[in-house]
């Protein structure tokens, strides 16, 4: 058990109509934890993730951020999600803006930084993440990998209490995963609190702390990586390691 809780999920259910998505999905991610959530396509895991800053609402169930209940909507809501950074599988930069301009808009806006105070402390992030050099350039001229990267700087920008991540790799070529998944790591080293929704099995093997691995929208298994990917328990785990590593 997590010794300082930040999120908890208690007996979590979520429908799509009549389609039972998140069936009585408890889990907790303590204070600078990385918990890395895998499974096979369609067993919740990004709804999971959506629900965490209330991009999807539950039916069922309870959700609490260091130890508050997820606001239902308005300004509380906002706070919430300054709170909770989120990285998307699409990056969701602001076309018409430069890279410096897509991570001072929220702390300005949001936070109410002043400009230089904000553009000061973007400048800071995105040689965090490798892009000092980018500043001034327009989303539409990087790679996709550096979409990303600029897409993290953004997420740290409002100095969230916790990163969730939704398959952040899944859009990109594959020379260019390894450059976003390594910007991943080193907040990890750092100790940032994520929750982390990934097909990159090397990451979960060797950034998390725990794996949580779902199907049909339940959590099947939730242990550290080694023991996961050893000796997996169930027979549900034990057939997916077995289609995903063996290619």
């Amino acid at each position: 058990m997590a010794v300082d809780p930040l999120i908890e999920l208690r007996d979590v259910n979520k429908y799509y109509g009549r389609l039972h998505v998140l069936k009585d999905v408890s889990l907790t991610v303590g204070r600078g934890e990385v918990v890395v959530v895998i499974g096979p396509s369609g067993s919740g895991k990004s709804t999971l993730c959506r629900a965490v800053n209330r991009l999807e609402t539950i039916e069922s169930g309870r959700i609490t951020v260091g130890g508050r209940d997820l606001p239902e909507e308005g300004k509380a809501l906002a706070r919430l999600r300054t709170e909770v950074g989120m990285v998307f599988q699409s990056f969701n930069l602001f076309a018409h803006r430069t890279v410096l301009d897509n991570v001072s808009l929220a702390p300005v806006k949001v936070r109410r930084r002043s400009r230089a105070d904000a553009d000061r402390r973007s400048r800071e992030l995105l040689d965090r993440v490798g892009l000092a050099d980018q500043a001034d350039k327009y989303p539409a001229q990087l790679s996709g990998g550096q979409q990303q990267r600029v897409a993290i700087a953004r997420a740290l920008a409002m100095d969230p209490e916790v990163l969730l991540f939704d398959e952040p790799t899944s859009a990109l070529d594959p020379e260019m995963i390894n450059e976003v998944l390594e910007v991943m790591r080193q907040l990890a080293r750092d100790g940032m609190t994520m929750v982390v929704v990934t097909h990159e099995m090397g990451f979960a093997r060797s950034a998390a702390h725990r794996v949580v691995f779902m199907a049909d929208g339940r959590v099947i298994e939730d242990r550290a990586p080694e023991e996961f990917f050893t000796s997996p328990r169930s027979e549900r785990a034990r057939d997916f390691l077995s289609k995903i590593l063996t290619h």
